[in-house]
């Protein structure tokens, strides 16, 4: 019986323990999955490791010239593993004040105190990825890297450099828009968000461990699958042209007060766009490319339409040039609208040309009027023709869609065939007028504008873009040379007297428009705002370059087109012309010069710089000057002009240099000038353009090294 008992005692024991087990086992699956649940969940998340994307050098962005216009820059974070198991007690804190120091030089940022601190804390909380500094340069980088501790390599040192790229413009504002920017989340914007396919390359994959704060750390120095790098573009922006109408724009911008404005320069033949610029006023007044006008802002263009029109009239037999048209007293009235003519007063009969340069409203309405009037579906077949209606299909997002009315539409009225020959109640981009008009300057043969020459993956072309055909013919060609006589009369005695110049001819048409607010129409607060542009090509014998300028809202009570947006073509052709010698056709075909007397007897020989005899000779030999050489052999030369020749003396200047004498450099060029003094040691400033006429250290004074002078000239 005793025995019995001791069996089932040790049973109901072991019983007993087998509760307690099963009882601490549903207790601790409890306490593990509800109670201490987010800290084990939080604890296995920081232990988790993946494969992150790692996003490829995006591609360079060229100018025609190869000029960079946007580029990616290497930056790093750099951050510290306060815990790595080989940087001992010793070698730490050993080495931190130099290390600080030295951080805090680099940097400039926190004292060498502060860094001491923050370091220290850093290690006591046993931090694995702790951050030392964002945005970190390459040179920075490499000074970095010497530094103690972080000289004994990641592993050892426990210094880990992560690399991000960022979007460098080296010519900053220039052509912003244009270029745009291409970043996630974000709609992209110009050639960067145009070519996002090409330029942004191919992610890598990097293997990184999630630790305590939810940061990623790299497992390993290298990326696993290693990025393959973006292909570079090539565009057709020529860098000087592009900074001339910059500058063109923005200073009539200011002189005006105007709210934006742009302008575009286009090859003729090829449709490359040379210069694209939008300026937009801020609110604390200076002017910044907040949008890409040219493209997106589709408007009623004004009188720069009564081209298209004009050429409708021409190619469908209605009317010639000679044809005249009764402008009356300078008003006309079509049902309830009446029609004006910006002179007071009208022009009397006129004929089509004349109403063309004049600008004419009343003269070109009635013109089409009496065309069109009982057959408006054949005025705009003919302009669908010509391509109006159509958007360029431009590979940079958001170009604005033309607009041309149709008789079937609800708001077709008896005023609008009238009022669409002057250039409203259609829309058209900047841009698009440019393409007609361009057009019209490549013999009736309309091209697309393109941005981008080439795609180039290391350093081989990987595509070539070439001109797109978009109508091969818009008219006749007897139509495109009535059009051409047309444009050069607005220069010659039109509107745009005051852009006619005496060295290349220009032919184009002025455009003033009267804004319509979606609110408000054309009127608000008694008063109009105004868009003034100006469209053209030159030289107008053999375009060779398109423009078109568009000013928005000018508030200094001058809105025309000729003294708005003409001054800024001029000045843009002006450049153009006298940097591109192919299009100086009189001066290529011109004779060899002979320089000699002239029937009066006076000199046409002309005044010589004095400098480099070498250059000196091979200039004077190209233009066939005759020349005396009396010291062939010497390098330096004074030159004195003769009635019939140059006399080329020696002049001793290196002589001078060697006996440590400051030399005479008057009547010299810059070049010659600054090579001869900085390389004897001196530090040269330049003042002035021409010729060297007063220097700041006197001839014969001792040249003592880093000797500062002052040229200047004249």
């Amino acid at each position: 019986m005793d025995i019995k008992k001791d069996i089932l005692l040790r049973v109901y024991v072991l019983y007993f323990i087998m509760c307690l087990l099963g009882i601490a086992i549903v207790y601790k699956t409890f306490q593990i999955q509800v109670i201490e649940g987010d800290k084990w969940r939080q604890q296995a998340a920081n232990l988790t490791t993946d494969y992150k994307n790692i996003d490829a050098i995006r591609g360079n962005i060229y100018a025609a010239d190869g000029s960079l216009l946007a580029t990616s820059i290497p930056m790093y974070d750099v951050h510290f593993d306060a815990n790595l198991e080989y940087l001992t007690d010793d070698i730490f804190y050993s080495n931190i004040d130099s290390l600080c120091f030295r951080l805090s030089n680099l940097f400039q940022d926190k004292s060498e105190k502060q860094y001491r601190r923050d370091l220290i804390t850093a290690r006591r909380e046993g931090s694995r990825y702790y951050l030392i500094k964002r945005n970190v340069n390459y040179n920075q980088l490499n000074e970095l890297k010497s530094f103690p501790i972080c000289r004994l390599g990641r592993y050892r040192g426990g210094f880990i450099y992560a690399q991000k790229n960022k979007r460098k413009k080296p010519f900053q504002l220039l052509a912003s828009r244009t270029i745009g920017y291409d970043r996630e989340g974000v709609r992209p914007v110009g050639l960067e968000g145009a070519y996002r396919q090409y330029l942004r390359g191919v992610g890598g994959k990097r293997l990184m461990q999630k630790i305590s704060g939810g940061v990623w750390k790299p497992i390993n120095d290298v990326d696993e699958i290693e990025a393959q790098d973006g292909s570079d573009i090539i565009t057709t922006i020529d860098i000087n042209i592009q900074d001339v109408a910059e500058n063109a724009l923005a200073a009539q911008l200011i002189l005006n007060d105007a709210d934006h404005g742009c302008v575009v320069l286009m090859e003729v033949e090829t449709g490359e766009i040379k210069a694209i610029a939008n300026l937009k006023r801020s609110e604390s007044g200076g002017y910044y490319e907040g949008y890409n006008y040219a493209v997106g802002e589709s408007t009623e263009p004004g009188s720069t339409f009564k081209l298209p029109v004009l050429i409708a009239a021409l190619e469908d037999g209605y009317v010639d040039l000679d044809d005249s048209v009764d402008t009356e007293d300078g008003t006309t009235q079509y049902y309830d609208r009446v029609m004006r003519d910006s002179h007071i007063g009208g022009y009397g009969k006129i004929s089509l040309k004349e109403a063309f340069e004049k600008s004419s409203n009343v003269g070109v309405s009635k013109i089409i009027t009496a065309a069109y009037a009982k057959n408006p579906q054949k005025f705009v077949d003919r302009l669908y023709k010509m391509n109006l209606n159509e958007p360029l299909g431009l590979d940079i997002a958001g170009e604005g869609k033309p607009f041309i009315k149709k008789p079937r539409d609800k708001d077709w009225s008896g005023t609008t065939l009238p009022w669409m020959s002057i250039g409203y109640e259609v829309k058209q981009t900047p841009l698009q007028i440019l393409t007609f008009y361009n057009a019209v300057a490549n013999g009736g043969r309309m091209v697309k504008p393109i941005f981008i020459k080439k795609i180039v993956k290391r350093g081989k072309v990987h595509t070539s873009f070439k001109t797109v055909v978009i109508n091969e013919s818009i008219c006749s060609r007897s139509t495109i040379e009535k059009a051409k006589i047309m444009l050069e009369s607005v220069i010659e005695t039109g509107t745009a007297r005051n852009l006619r110049n005496d060295t290349y001819k220009i032919a184009g048409k002025t455009g003033t428009v009267q804004i319509a607010n979606e609110k408000y129409g054309y009127k608000y607060k008694g008063k109009y705002s105004y868009q003034a542009s100006f469209v053209g090509y030159f030289p107008a014998d053999k375009p060779k370059y398109s423009c078109i300028v568009v000013v928005n809202a000018p508030s200094n009570d001058v809105y025309y087109g000729n003294l708005v947006a003409g001054p800024i073509f001029k000045e843009l052709a002006d450049k153009v012309y006298a940097s591109t010698i192919e299009i100086h056709s009189d001066m290529v075909d011109a004779p060899i010069i002979s320089w000699a007397l002239t029937e009066t007897g006076s000199a046409t020989i002309p005044y010589v710089k004095y400098g480099y005899q070498e250059d000196l000779k091979q200039v004077l030999d190209f233009l066939n000057i005759p020349a005396d050489y009396q010291s062939p052999n010497s390098r330096w030369v004074v030159t004195l002009s003769g009635d019939s020749q140059i006399k080329v003396q020696l002049r001793k200047l290196d002589e001078e240099i060697k006996k440590g004498v400051v030399p005479n450099v008057l009547g010299m060029s810059a070049k010659d000038a600054v090579y001869l003094l900085e390389n004897a040691g001196m530090k040269v400033s330049i003042y002035g353009g021409g010729m060297i006429v007063k220097q700041s250290v006197a001839p014969g004074s001792r040249i003592n090294k880093g000797l500062a002078i002052e040229l200047h000239l004249s």
